[in-house]
C-alpha cells in the first residue's frame, strides 16, 4: 500500500483552511461593518445556513462519510473506482436537483422551521427572499464534496482544501464592488453564494480529472454498490441530521432574543478558525488513511496514525481554546467592532466565544474519533451517540434559556460536544488497540495542558497591560498582534522545554510523508 502522507496532508489542508478562515474573517468583518447585527444580517445568517445545513446533512455528513471509505477501498484494490464514482455522481446530482426545486416552493416553511422567532418581523420576508437565492448553492457544493472525496482518497489534498477560499474571495469581491458602486450590498452578497458554489465545483472537477478521474454525468442507474452506499449513508444522514437539529434548536432559541442570532453566528465564526484549521483538516486526511490501512490489515499503522492525529490536533487546539476563554473580548473587538457593530455587540459576542472555547477540544476530538467508525462503514453507532447528544443539547438549550437567556444555546452546544466525545471514546473500545491512543500520546497530553495553562496566565497578564492600546484606533491591531505573539512564543517555548511538543518531529514527519 502506498500510504497517504498523513502529516504533510494535514499541513496542506491546514494551510489552505487557514487561508480560507482568514478570508472568512475579512468577509465577516465586512458584513458586520456594512450591515451591522440587525435584520439584514440576521436574514443573511439564516439564508446562508440553510443550504449549509443540507450540505452537511447530505454531502459532508452522510454521503462523504459513506462514499470516501468505499471509494478508498476500491481505489486500493482496483475494483472499478471510476464507474462507482460516476454512478455516485449521477445519483447524488439527481437527488439534489429535486431537493432544490422542492426547497424553492417550501422556503417560507423552511425559514419558519429555522427561526420561528422571526415570524411577523422584517427578518422573515428577507430570509425567505435570500433563502431562495442562496439555496442552489447546495447543488454545486455537494457535488464539489464528492470530487473532494475522490481527491482526498487518492492523497491529493490541495485542490479540495483550496476550494473554500473561492467562496470567501467571491463574497468579499461582491460586497466590495456593490459598496463601491452604491448597489445593494446585502443582495449582492446573497447572489454571490451560488456563484461561489459554481467556482468551487469547477475547481475540484478539473483537479479530479487531472488526478485520473475525469467523471462525466450519466443516466442514473440503481446498482448493488449504490444500494450498499445508501445503506451505509442513511445512518450517517440521520447522525448528520441530529447535528444539524442541534444547530437548529440553538438558532430557534436565539431567534426569540434581539440580535442573538447574529451574536451567536459571529462567535461561531471565531471558534471555527482553529476547528477548521486543525480538526477538520485532521478529519479529512485521517478518514481515507484509516480506510486504506484497514483494507491492508495494517492495525499497527492505524493506531499510530490515530495517536499522531490526536497529539498534533490537541497540541494546537488546547492553547487555542485557552486563548478563546482568556482573551475573548480583545479578539472580538479588534476583529469585528467597526461600522455598524458596537461595543455592546462585541461584549455579547465575546461571552459566547468563551463558552464555545470550552467546547473546542471536544469538537476537534469528534473529528478524530469518528473516522474509526466510518472507516469500517459503521455509521449506525455514531448515529445512536448523536441522538443522545441531541437530547442533551435540546434539554440544555431550552431548559437554560429562562436562566441564561440567549447564551443557553452556546452552553448546550458545548455540553453536547463533550457528551459526544465520551460516547465515541467508549464505543471505540470495540475496535481493540487500533482505537486506543499509544503511550507517547498519554505521556504528552498532560504536558500540552500545562503549557497551555502557562500561556493562558501570560495572555491574561499581557491583556491587562495592553488594555488602553487594545481600545485605541489603529494601534489596537498592533496590540492584538503582540498579544497573539506573546501567546505563541510562551506556549511553544514552554511546550518544547517540558517535552509537550518537538518541532523537529513535525519537520521529520513532513520529510517522511507522515
Amino acid at each position: 500500500m502506498k500510504p497517504i502522507r498523513l502529516m504533510s496532508g494535514f499541513f496542506t489542508v491546514g494551510v489552505w483552511t487557514l487561508a480560507s478562515r482568514v478570508l472568512g474573517f475579512v468577509r465577516d468583518a465586512m458584513i458586520l461593518a456594512l450591515l451591522g447585527t440587525g435584520p439584514l444580517y440576521e436574514a443573511y445568517v439564516v439564508a446562508f445556513r440553510l443550504p449549509n445545513l443540507f450540505r452537511r446533512f447530505f454531502a459532508e455528513g452522510a454521503f462523504n462519510m459513506a462514499f470516501v471509505p468505499m471509494f478508498s477501498k476500491k481505489f486500493e484494490t482496483g475494483e472499478s473506482p471510476q464507474r462507482f464514482a460516476e454512478d455516485s455522481l449521477s445519483g447524488l446530482a439527481s437527488v439534489l436537483i429535486v431537493l432544490t426545486l422542492i426547497a424553492q416552493a417550501a422556503m417560507p416553511w423552511l425559514i419558519f422551521a429555522m427561526a420561528s422567532g422571526f415570524s411577523g418581523q422584517e427578518q422573515f420576508a428577507l430570509s425567505v427572499d435570500f433563502g431562495r437565492i442562496a439555496f442552489p448553492y447546495i447543488l454545486f457544493i455537494s457535488l464539489a464534496a464528492l470530487f473532494s472525496g475522490i481527491l482526498n482518497a487518492t492523497g491529493r489534498f490541495a485542490a479540495a482544501a483550496a476550494a473554500p477560499v473561492l467562496l470567501n474571495v467571491t463574497l468579499v469581491s461582491a460586497m466590495a464592488v456593490a459598496h463601491w458602486v452604491g448597489a445593494d450590498v446585502a443582495r449582492a452578497l446573497v447572489w454571490a453564494i451560488p456563484l461561489a458554489g459554481v467556482a468551487q465545483l469547477a475547481l475540484v472537477w478539473r483537479a479530479s480529472a487531472q488526478a485520473g478521474f475525469p467523471l462525466r454525468p450519466r443516466r442514473p442507474r440503481w446498482t448493488p454498490e449504490l444500494a450498499r452506499l445508501v445503506r451505509v449513508a442513511i445512518p450517517a444522514a440521520l447522525a448528520g441530521g441530529v447535528v444539524q437539529i442541534n444547530l437548529l434548536v440553538g438558532q430557534q432559541v436565539a431567534s426569540y432574543f434581539d440580535r442573538a442570532v447574529g451574536w451567536l453566528y459571529a462567535a461561531d465564526r471565531l471558534y471555527q478558525l482553529p476547528l477548521g484549521v486543525v480538526g477538520i483538516a485532521i478529519g479529512v486526511v485521517l478518514l481515507p488513511d484509516l480506510s486504506r490501512r484497514l483494507a491492508a490489515r495494517d492495525d499497527t499503522g492505524g493506531r499510530h496514525a490515530l495517536s499522531r492525529a490526536a497529539e498534533v490536533s490537541l497540541a494546537l487546539t488546547i492553547p487555542s481554546a485557552v486563548a478563546l476563554m482568556v482573551i475573548p473580548l480583545p479578539l472580538v473587538a479588534v476583529l469585528f467592532q467597526r461600522g455598524e457593530t458596537t461595543g455592546a455587540d462585541s461584549a455579547a459576542i465575546a461571552q459566547a466565544v468563551a463558552i464555545y472555547g470550552l467546547g473546542l477540544p471536544a469538537f476537534v476530538l469528534q473529528k478524530i474519533l469518528q473516522p474509526l467508525f466510518f472507516a469500517r462503514e459503521d455509521t449506525r453507532s455514531p448515529f445512536r451517540y448523536a441522538l443522545v447528544a441531541m437530547a442533551i443539547n435540546a434539554v440544555a438549550a431550552i431548559g437554560l434559556a429562562p436562566v441564561l437567556g440567549w447564551l443557553a444555546p452556546a452552553v448546550a452546544t458545548t455540553a453536547a460536544g463533550w457528551a459526544m466525545v465520551l460516547l465515541l471514546a467508549r464505543g471505540g473500545r470495540q475496535f481493540g488497540d487500533v482505537a486506543r491512543f499509544d503511550s507517547r500520546f498519554h505521556g504528552r497530553i498532560w504536558r500540552i495542558c500545562l503549557a497551555a495553562g502557562i500561556m493562558g496566565a501570560a495572555l491574561w497578564a499581557a491583556a491587562n497591560g495592553l488594555t488602553q492600546a487594545l481600545e485605541t484606533g489603529g494601534l489596537r491591531y498592533l496590540a492584538l498582534a503582540g498579544l497573539v505573539g506573546v501567546g505563541i512564543v510562551v506556549y511553544f517555548a514552554t511546550a518544547h522545554v517540558i517535552g509537550a511538543v518537538r518541532l523537529s518531529e513535525f519537520r521529520s514527519a513532513l520529510r517522511r510523508g507522515g
